[in-house]
């Protein structure tokens, strides 16, 4: 026996639910395929994530290069102007004696050496000087100790003679700019201020990167991005070609 199809019974496209109430999906569609997220919906969200971790990412390397970058930026300005800045050069000398029984016991210090001075003669120049030279390589001869005392915007030396025992301490600065130079070149300034330069290198490279990322992910909505780059890597490469030799 054939039934009319136009007749037939329809099945039914409505699921339960434990509440009594109803779910219909359209004919022909199932419920993993109701479920399953738009690929647009997940395009926006995996977008909206990457926005939070680089905007992070960017504030924080922000923050912790801030004021090394204004102190970089500024002392670029001066170093390319050094010769028209002009520097506070002063020269401090003092002289003083190291005591018989120091200079007795000095007798045994090698001849010729790069060695640092012995702790009793460090002592000294620290309580007579008020200059730490503990640790400093010397340049010993068998007619004196020569430490070179240099520093940030400055410089400077100690001398004893192993003879008499005089001893002459002479340091000259040249003032707060140029301290500032050197601590842009890292001249003189020692081992926690060359690890400080690294790490806030790295911070920089992480700021510029997520910066460059977040223009990425902007540039849609901002025609003038990609020309403005390139604008700023144009300029110097035709700088560098044309104006140097």
């Amino acid at each position: 026996m054939f039934l009319d199809p136009r007749k037939a019974p329809q099945r039914s496209h409505a699921r339960h639910l434990a509440n009594g109430s109803q779910v219909r999906h359209k004919p022909g569609v199932t419920d993993a395929a109701a479920t399953a997220p738009k690929p647009k919906k997940a395009l926006n969200a995996a977008r909206s994530f990457w926005l939070k971790q680089l905007h992070q990412w960017h504030w924080i390397s922000a923050a912790v290069s801030l004021i090394g970058l204004m102190l970089f930026a500024v002392t670029g300005i001066t170093l390319n102007h050094a010769a028209s800045i002009p520097g506070q050069v002063s020269t401090v000398e003092t002289a003083g004696t190291l005591p018989t029984p120091l200079l007795e016991r000095l007798s045994t210090f090698p001849q010729e050496t790069t060695d640092p001075a012995p702790d009793y003669v460090a002592r000294w120049a620290s309580d007579h000087f008020k200059v730490s030279i503990a640790g400093r390589p010397t340049e010993t001869t068998p007619e004196e100790v020569y430490i070179a005392l240099t520093e940030p915007g400055g410089d400077g030396w100690l001398t004893i003679d192993r003879a008499t025992g005089e001893a002459a301490r002479e340091r000259t600065t040249r003032g707060p700019i140029a301290y500032l130079n050197d601590l842009h070149k890292g001249r003189n300034t020692g081992k926690v201020w060359f690890w400080f330069i690294d790490v806030f290198a790295a911070a920089c490279i992480v700021f510029a990167v997520t910066g460059f990322a977040l223009t990425w992910m902007h540039a849609k909505q901002r025609p003038s991005t990609w020309p403005l780059l390139g604008l700023g890597l144009l300029i110097p490469v035709i700088i560098a070609l044309i104006f140097i030799h």
